[in-house]
């Protein structure tokens, strides 16, 4: 465990020398400065969890001001650093004043061991509280929605290659050894990357997951490091990064290929040194993350077109697993159909009606392009369509192979066609909705009467 750094700002060694002799034999880590110079310099250079802060200085002997302004300048650095203030020279408006400028609490020298200690504790254990409270809040509002299964009751592997699956990523989970998802988009890699956190040692830590393809490639460092208030224009508060957030437990890196190349060198020196800086500031703060991350893209051909560093690949793959598509697994069809619907079924307090036999049978014969998440949205429309208490199979309606070559073709066909063509097919498709009738096909193409006859009269349509 990392020990704490106390900062002890006084310009008496022998008030020093007395607090590092009492801190360092508990266990805490002492940076000791004489001037307020020094510690501004200190908390602005590295990590300081607790201050204990002198109120006079050489400047002036008495009044307290000269360590009033200190606090003020330190708490306007890093407001979230506990300062305990020390005085010989001890009032009640001293301690009020300080503490109206950012400490925290008030000690007056001669002090008691006993006294000074239970302050630190007590001061860094709320410092500690605050932040996780803060990490929390903002991670509710960042992680994407995933399941925590607590064990393999959340997840459904009826079939062998599932089975297999997860017996090895149970191995894995007992390791910190990073892990790559490869796989088809909808196949659960999110899910099992939560499940392999939640068995592991870590899981009483955060389980952070993050879409790097819907970070914009400006707000990378932001989104990932965090940053400091007034580090940029829009940096109004300070900000908590995805590795601040998931410190000592598991970081998740979906949609992996989409980070932008000229972020990736800063992502694998993390990787590498198991450091960051925040946005903002110059100190390095400690990333002792486990790292799983997942893709649907071939990283090697990306590696080839100088999309994706290879160094970075490798070190995010200490071991590769490809998640099984739903059409590799049809033992588990049944069971995933009937979950949905169930799950669907309380959601909107509707009563959960059974798949027939022919319905399933229907379901396995399905090629499932978009996996598991075709198939939670089919049963949730499927819910809703019926109307009795089973599903046949003539109520699910699946989009067939011929369809998809269909569409596809209709848009590559869109692609191709010139802005008249383009027009000239929107006019007849418009005639054909309104039958024929110029008034109707006119108003909702947008154009007046004469524009439209101008139109029709151009392709040769009148």
């Amino acid at each position: 465990m990392t020990k704490k750094r106390i900062l002890i700002a006084d310009d008496d060694i022998n008030i020093i020398a007395g607090l590092k002799y009492l801190l360092n034999d508990i266990g805490y880590e002492i940076v000791a400065v004489t001037t307020p110079e020094a510690a501004i310099a200190s908390v602005q250079s590295q990590v300081i969890d607790l201050i204990l802060l002198d109120m006079n200085f050489q400047h002036d002997t008495t009044s307290g001001k000269e360590g009033i302004s200190l606090v003020e300048h330190i708490t306007a650095i890093e407001s979230s650093v506990p300062i305990i203030v020390m005085t010989g020279w001890a009032t009640i408006d001293i301690a009020v004043e300080a503490m109206q400028a950012g400490a925290k609490d008030f000690l007056q020298k001669p002090w008691k061991n006993e006294r000074i200690l239970n302050a630190i504790e007590t001061q860094i254990s709320l410092a500690n509280s605050y932040k996780q409270t803060e990490r929390l809040s903002q991670q509710n509002q960042l992680l994407i929605a995933q399941p925590h299964p607590e064990n393999r009751q959340g997840i459904i592997a009826k079939s062998a290659v599932m089975k297999e699956l997860l017996c090895t990523l149970d191995n894995l989970a007992q390791s910190d050894m990073s892990i790559l998802l490869t796989g088809d988009n909808g196949t659960g890699k999110s899910m099992l990357a939560a499940y392999v956190h939640k068995v592991s040692r870590r899981s009483p830590h955060s389980f952070v997951a993050v879409n790097m393809g819907a970070i914009p490639e400006n707000l990378f460092e932001s989104e990932m490091f965090g940053h400091k208030k007034g580090a940029f224009t829009d940096a109004k508060e300070n900000r908590i990064g995805r590795f601040e957030m998931a410190n000592n437990g598991t970081l998740f890196l979906d949609e992996l290929a989409n980070i932008p190349i000229s972020q990736q060198a800063k992502l694998l020196r993390v990787l590498e040194e198991q450091k960051f800086e925040v946005v903002g500031s110059n100190k390095s703060m400690h990333a002792d993350v486990r790292i799983i991350s997942a893709t649907n893209s071939n990283l090697l051909a990306e590696i080839e077109k100088k999309n994706f560093r290879q160094d970075l690949y490798f070190r995010l793959n200490t071991i590769e697993l490809r998640v099984p598509s739903l059409a590799e697994r049809i033992e588990d069809i049944p069971e995933l159909a009937n979950y949905f619907l169930s799950a669907f079924s309380r959601k909107y307090h509707k009563n959960c009606p059974k798949l027939s036999a022919s319905a399933l049978i229907k379901l396995q014969q399905y090629h499932w392009p978009g996996n598991i998440r075709e198939l939670s949205h089919m049963m949730e429309r499927a819910l809703f369509t019926c109307n009795g208490e089973v599903i046949e199979a003539d109520m699910i309606n699946l989009i067939t192979a011929a369809g998809i070559h269909s569409k596809l073709t209709d848009s590559v066909e869109q692609s191709l066609l010139s802005l008249e063509e383009i027009e000239k097919k929107a006019i007849i498709s418009r005639l054909k909705h309104y039958n024929n009738n110029a008034t109707e096909t006119a108003k909702s193409l947008g154009l007046s009467r004469s524009g439209y006859y101008r139109r029709m009269s151009k392709y040769e349509l009148d």
